[in-house]
């Protein structure tokens, strides 16, 4: 009995962790949990920090597009598309994940690839502390520069910028932006550099987005 009651006490710490480092991550340059395993097993990994506001504008507008459009008026979780894809889970359709940006923050600092249920559970209370405790725009510039962008290790927007098109992420163009955006959340089948039909497709429609005039201000409240 003890040993099962002290089984629950790390349990319960181990879980906890993620909460107490949120706060600290309002400052400094986090890396990805898929960074630190990629660097564990001898996988490379390339990342250059570049702050929000030294990105070119086109790249946030289209990543805000293409991966969650209700980015500034949620709390983390946008509960009308978790909804739909439950029905579509229900009905054995499910096509998109469904998940915020700020989820994908909290998975990739804190938890692990791929889809179960147990990681969602612990991602969406956990989206919902770092949307209470972190600005907008910190959340947008720590998913910039943790996601992953290069089909070889390239993570944050630097390098993906500099592995698809050899410039930095200050200097992207609209459709530069907008491919990079296309390429979530696959860019090891998915390129930028090489970009095929599918990929244009979809650059199009985002960087179409990208100049409402909403999401050009968005995150700047808060």
């Amino acid at each position: 009995m003890r040993a099962l009651r002290t089984l629950v006490v790390v349990i319960v710490l181990v879980l906890l962790v993620p909460y107490v480092l949120t706060p600290f991550y309002a400052v400094g340059h986090p890396v990805s949990a898929l960074m630190l395993w990629r660097s564990v097993t001898g996988r490379p990994v390339e990342r250059r920090w570049i702050d929000l506001s030294a990105m070119s504008p086109y790249l946030p507008r289209a990543v805000v597009s293409a991966e969650d459009a209700k980015f500034c008026s949620h709390h983390g979780v946008d509960w009308d598309a978790l909804r739909e894809v439950v029905d579509d889970a229900e009905d054995g359709e499910v096509t998109r994940g469904g998940s915020t940006i700020t989820q994908q923050v909290a998975k990739n600092l804190f938890l692990w690839p791929g889809r179960s249920f147990v990681r969602k559970a612990l991602e969406l209370p956990l989206a919902l502390w770092i949307d209470a405790l972190l600005p907008k725009r910190r959340i947008l510039e720590l998913y910039l520069n943790i996601a992953e962008l290069g089909p070889s290790g390239q993570f944050g927007a630097e390098a993906g910028a500099n592995y698809a098109f050899g410039k930095s992420a200050a200097a992207l163009s609209p459709r530069e932006a907008a491919l990079l955006a296309a390429i979530l959340p696959n860019p090891v089948k998915r390129s930028a550099r090489t970009p095929g039909p599918g990929v244009r497709r979809l650059a199009i429609t985002y960087m179409a987005r990208g100049q409402s005039p909403a999401l050009q201000t968005c995150w700047n409240g808060r």
